[in-house]
């Protein structure tokens, strides 16, 4: 009877060791093209023209960076990127919401077909969309504004930010609201005072992933800003291209290692604060 614990701990060996190194190797994948872009930020001309490319730059240099400031205006196009992400994030969660505890609490046909149309419209291709976009952006009068392409970007990751919350309220005792009710408290009190708070996990989540989508996205803003003092991060990265598509690498590099630090960053700071002990208290004494 003792060999059985130590025998099925062996036969679990080779199989853990064998996820740590597939683990590894995901990471070595995901880590390859931040690192390889880092060397590149720093490398001098001389470097990124030869025919053995190194992983450590021999002479390390400034020289892109300064480059790319003098070329283009990163921190005006920053900062849009910035507003038009953190508004959609705020909006999306905000708008999302409400909407999700209807899905996850009140069950019936026409909250299951919400929920698939929800998923399907993710399948949609953005050529598709952005015609009848601009069609209503320009009835509204916000073509080649930010607040029109906020609302695009809201529009857009709503429906996966209404998919993750509804799973996060269902995760939700329902005790607890049944327990607010006896205490008297509304639909609307409950969910803002008992529901909400014990969302902060998923509300946190959602707002990263419409925070770190609109911060990338490059097509709609493409598309939809014409004039430079508005356009974003993503669409000034593309003036480092020549007119035959030629790229001045080092400065390239330089503005998109820049632009990839908020984005991190931001997932960070904040991925600390989406689990641990967010039920804690939940329960009157």
């Amino acid at each position: 009877m003792r060999d059985r614990p130590v025998s099925a701990f062996r036969s679990r060996g080779p199989a853990r060791a064998g996820q740590y190194a597939a683990l590894l190797a995901y990471l070595v994948f995901l880590g390859f093209p931040f690192l390889w872009l880092l060397s590149t930020a720093f490398k001098p001309a001389t470097e990124l023209g030869s025919l053995h490319p190194t992983w450590i730059p021999e002479d390390p240099t400034l020289d892109n960076f300064r480059q790319a400031f003098g070329e283009q205006p990163l921190l005006r196009a920053a900062g849009n990127s910035l507003l038009a992400a953190l508004a959609a994030a705020v909006v999306a969660v905000a708008v999302a919401t409400p909407m999700a505890y209807v899905l996850a609490r009140h069950r019936s046909r026409l909250t299951a077909a919400a929920t698939g149309w929800v998923v399907v419209s993710q399948a949609f291709p953005f050529v598709l969309l952005i015609i009848p976009l601009f069609l209503v952006l320009k009835n509204l009068h916000l073509v080649n504004s930010l607040p029109g392409l906020v609302l695009v970007y809201v529009v857009w990751s709503l429906p996966f930010a209404l998919w993750m919350l509804t799973g996060y309220v269902r995760a939700v005792p329902v005790e607890l609201e049944e327990a607010a009710a006896v205490d008297g408290a509304g639909r609307l009190r409950t969910l803002v005072s008992v529901t909400a708070p014990l969302l902060a996990p998923g509300l946190v989540a959602t707002a990263l992933f419409a925070f770190v989508t609109a911060w990338n996205e490059f097509f709609f803003a493409l598309v939809l800003l014409k004039t430079p003092e508005k356009q974003t991060l993503p669409v000034v990265l593309t003036h480092f291209l020549g007119a035959e598509g030629v790229a001045d690498l080092g400065p390239l590099a330089a503005a998109a290692f820049l632009a990839t630090l908020p984005s991190l960053l931001v997932f960070a700071v904040i991925q600390r604060r989406i689990t641990g002990g967010m039920l804690a208290g939940a329960v009157k004494s």
